[in-house]
């Protein structure tokens, strides 16, 4: 029998004696405590812990999925068979799937404007229906950063008292590529510049392949001699932001006033993971007199950074998001948690890098995919908030949902540190993970880290610095390769003189000629710049180093080198010096962190963020209930999701001789259905900006007509058009790589049937809406695989898709189909579209049960008379109840009606 006894913070005090209560009674009454929230005026619900006779105890993160189910059990979207199923962990996982009630949600800009666009749509669906459009909030605490469109239009800067290494007049080069400019006394062979990632030219000149809006003067860095940006340019690029983005910047300030529980982080604030980790992450949360640990889901590829202080946290789709703004759980599977014990201490040379790819490493060659890794043992004391963080925020790395560090001292420390409001009771306990099955548990000795490099020529083949000579030696006689140079035995060590401003150089295979720390210059991923080579040409090995060992290497100038056994150099004394006489350790660097990076920094941030910059401040929006659209807006569009909205669901309608929209084969992502880069000249989307046409407005009893039609220029992207869903719709399927079996290449276009003509997608699915056809997508395995995205099933709806019929699905991409009222149908399986036969040039036509339930078997008639047998792939109840109200957004605007 598995007692549950809650233990947490009440509203008030006498904690242990109301603790030691609730243990009693859970062990009286069993798992009868979990509905009992409320004891002796006090209401518990932070910490559960598990007692059984086995005395096992759940990982801590499974102990967020339960207290939240236990909160948050209301019998329909929270069952009690949930609750039961986390707490039956061990046997459940991988096997049921469970609902989740984060804490708060978090936007960014580019997948927060829809959603938002979505809420102020069903304040008119609201209103239409006869409901107060004022009850229409998000459920749940909501923060928005506006973050991702800022683009870089100005890096012109003055020079002050910065050396030229290159040589003439930088004062007059005018505008200039920034990786252009040379550091001191760097040598290549053949050529007197080297290319970065431009083309090479004459210092000072422009190339010609830079838009004539971004200017390229550098100030250098007085460390690295490369070039930076002064701040005076980030002040010129927030100003054409703020022109570039005005519409939706006044939309975002609309949703902020009007909308509880919503937060708008404004720009020029910072990014989003910076300002999630920094300002928004509580540990503790606080809400109706209950205290429970924070969590989060959101858009942000970098959500879950958080985990590294305790906080679970994953990225979602935007249609998840937008479910859990509109008070629905986000479903997953119940992971299979992997404990990973950190044991011994690391070597004073290994870097937090290290310390960080090692265990990297490690979790990749075990295999951890799609599930939760859970930190513990004597050794995790030893890493920084930073390192956790970093460790959390490579999940994608080593394919685990999230890694999670359990709160303790050093994450106590970092909320002091930090200035985030800290729990009321520091009682922390050492993370222990009891696991029985030792399976479930990886040991990771931290001695066993070593300091390594990666190269010479890819940087996923890393070396340890103990190994490097005797690495880079074997490199040499290898043939040509990734790990190959091929250089005869004789010419090996073979050195040579160079002369350079008045001074004599002795070169040999493994000098270093080319050291630097790249972080502060305007290169792209490190990791990409070295795989394609664009350090330098001339240069045939490059090697990536954590910051000290580039310093350490470039003192020693040369690769060719044991640092265990051979000095850098020698002092002005003649003694010799080795890398462990100026290395410093971890302690102090973690020391001149804690001095230097201060709270004053994190408070600075909190201001910054809570009264905003003076352009977020003057910036004029609208106030009232209803959001004023603009009608020659072409970014802020109301959606016409509700148009047909009835004020109770009608009854499931058949899908009646349905066309085939695309016939496509595997491996369809969700940037082939919905792409999110430029607009081309050519597509529907181009046509409908460059020739909207009239606008007909009635402003103050005139009929006001008014032409609006965009240049190119003004295109901008699909990303930053989210908000108008006559562009988005256009959009879909406009990937020129999409590969349709209809037409037999890679191209945006479609067959319309039975006409026979080769038409834009768009056009054709707007003609088959016009002429009343239904449309069905028929598709292979994994339809909708890659990023979440929710135009990827919002786009197929509003070109009349009625259901995708494919092989497998990405699972976040079938929510997002019956989350907007689109049916999931799965072939048999053994079976796809080949196997039976069909063509796509078919029509299509199927009927539901009255009783739908989860996973039924449907019977599908072609106009061929073929008959044959699909899936219905829905998983619960809530999927159907949603998918018979039209999708989500239909079900909450009647319930808010």
């Amino acid at each position: 029998m598995t007692v549950v006894a809650w233990t947490g913070y009440g509203g008030g005090g006498g904690r242990s004696r109301q603790m030691q209560k609730l243990y009693e009674r859970g062990v009286k009454y069993g798992v009868e405590m979990l509905w009992q929230k409320h004891l002796d005026g006090y209401d518990y619900s932070l910490l559960i812990v598990i007692f059984s006779l086995e005395s096992d105890v759940l990982p801590y993160s499974i102990r967020v999925l339960l207290e939240a189910a236990v909160r948050n059990c209301d019998g329909f979207l929270m069952k009690k068979e949930d609750v039961m199923n986390i707490l039956d962990w061990k046997t459940k996982q991988s096997n049921v799937e469970v609902p989740f009630f984060p804490a708060r949600v978090l936007l960014q800009d580019f997948t927060g404007i829809p959603a938002m666009v979505d809420f102020a749509a069903m304040r008119e669906a609201v209103k239409t229906l006869g409901g107060d459009p004022k009850k229409v909030h998000p459920a749940c605490p909501t923060d928005l950063t506006v973050d991702h469109s800022l683009q870089i239009d100005f890096n012109k800067c003055a020079i002050q008292n910065a050396p030229n290494p290159g040589g003439g007049d930088l004062q007059k080069a005018g505008k200039l590529s920034p990786l252009r400019v040379q550091p001191k006394k760097l040598l290549c062979r053949g050529q007197t510049t080297c290319r970065g990632s431009c083309d090479s030219g004459e210092l000072g000149r422009n190339s010609g392949k830079f838009s004539s809006q971004i200017e390229n003067t550098p100030i250098l860095c007085p460390f690295h001699l490369q070039p930076v940006p002064e701040p005076e340019t980030v002040l010129k690029n927030q100003e054409v932001e703020f022109g570039r983005n005005r519409e939706r910047l006044q939309f975002f300030k609309w949703s902020s006033r009007v909308f509880k529980n919503v937060a708008v982080i404004p720009p020029g604030t910072g990014m989003a993971h910076q300002v999630n980790l920094e300002y928004l992450s509580r540990v503790v949360f606080e809400e109706k007199d209950f205290l429970f640990p924070d969590s989060v889901v959101g858009t942000d590829s970098h959500i879950t950074m958080v985990n590294g202080v305790g906080i679970l946290g994953w990225g979602v789709g935007g249609i998840e998001t937008e479910a859990v703004m509109l008070g629905l759980p986000v479903s997953l599977t119940l992971p299979e948690v992997v404990g990973c014990e950190l044991t011994g201490s690391s070597n004073p040379f290994v870097t937090s890098i290290d310390v960080v790819l090692g265990i990297t490493k490690h979790l990749r060659q075990v295999g951890v995919a799609g599930k939760f890794v859970e930190f513990f043992g004597s050794g995790v004391s030893q890493l920084s908030i930073v390192d956790r963080t970093t460790i959390a925020n490579m999940c994608p790395e080593y394919g685990a949902i999230l890694s999670f560090f359990p709160v303790d001292n050093v994450t106590l420390k970092h909320l002091e540190h930090t200035g985030i409001e800290e729990p009321p009771d520091k009682t922390v306990w050492e993370p222990v993970l009891y696991l029985k099955n030792k399976k479930h548990v990886i040991k990771i000795n931290l001695n066993s880290i070593v300091p390594s490099v990666s190269g010479p020529k890819r940087p996923q083949d890393r070396v340890a610095v103990t190994d490097m000579k005797s690495d880079f030696r074997a490199c040499l006689n290898e043939k040509v390769g990734f790990k190959g140079f091929q250089i005869a035995a004789e010419k090996q060590n073979d050195v040579v003189s160079i002369h350079y401003e008045g001074s004599e150089y002795k070169l040999a295979h493994g000098s270093v000629v080319i050291a630097a720390v790249i972080s502060c210059t305007n290169n792209c991923n490190p990791s990409v710049m070295l795989a394609a080579g664009r350090l330098c040409d001339c240069v045939r090995a490059n090697y990536l180093a954590s910051p000290p060992l580039v310093v350490a290497y470039a003192i020693a100038g040369t690769v060719n080198i044991d640092f265990q056994t051979e000095p850098l150099g020698t002092d002005s004394t003649g003694k010799n010096i080795y890398l462990h006489d100026i290395w410093p350790s971890r302690e102090e660097v973690h020391q001149i962190e804690e001095e230097h990076v201060v709270l004053s920094m994190f408070k600075a941030l909190k201001e910054k963020i809570e009264m905003g910059n003076k352009r977020w401040s003057s910036l004029e929006a609208p106030d009232s209930v209803l959001f004023p659209w603009d009608l020659k807006s072409t970014y802020i569009r109301c959606p016409s999701f509700f148009d047909k909205l009835t004020k109770e669901p009608v009854a499931l309608q058949p899908i009646e001789n349905a066309h085939v929209l695309l016939y496509l084969g595997d491996s369809v992502t969700t940037d082939h259905i919905s792409p999110a880069g430029s607009i081309a000249r050519s597509s529907a989307a181009a046509k409908y900006l460059t020739n909207r046409g009239y606008v007909y407005m009635v402003i103050a009893c005139f009929l006001v007509i008014d032409k609006v039609s965009l240049t190119p220029r003004e295109f901008n992207s699909y990303g930053a058009r989210r908000g108008n869903d006559a562009v988005m719709t256009r959009g879909t399927f406009a990937n020129i790589k999409l590969f349709n079996k209809f037409i037999g290449k890679p191209a945006p276009k479609t067959v319309h049937f039975p006409s026979g003509q080769t038409l834009d997608v768009f056009e054709a699915a707007e003609l088959y809406q016009k002429e009343g056809i239904p449309l069905i997508i028929l598709a292979g395995k994994k339809y909708g695989s890659g990023n979440s995205r929710d135009w990827a099933a919002k786009g197929p709806y509003l070109l009349g898709v009625k259901a995708v019929l494919a092989e497998s699905y990405e699972k976040i991409h079938k929510d997002h189909l019956i989350g907007i009222g689109i049916a999931p149908l799965q072939f048999l399986p053994g079976e796809n579209a080949d196997s039976l036969g069909l063509s796509g040039r078919e029509t299509f036509s199927l009927t539901f049960p009255e009783e739908l339930s989860p996973g039924v078997t449907l019977n599908i008639k072609t106009s061929t008379g073929k008959v044959f047998s699909v899936i219905a792939s829905f998983e619960n109840d809530v999927e159907i109840t949603l998918y018979k109200h039209g999708g989500l957004l239909n079900f909450v605007a009647r319930k808010f009606s």
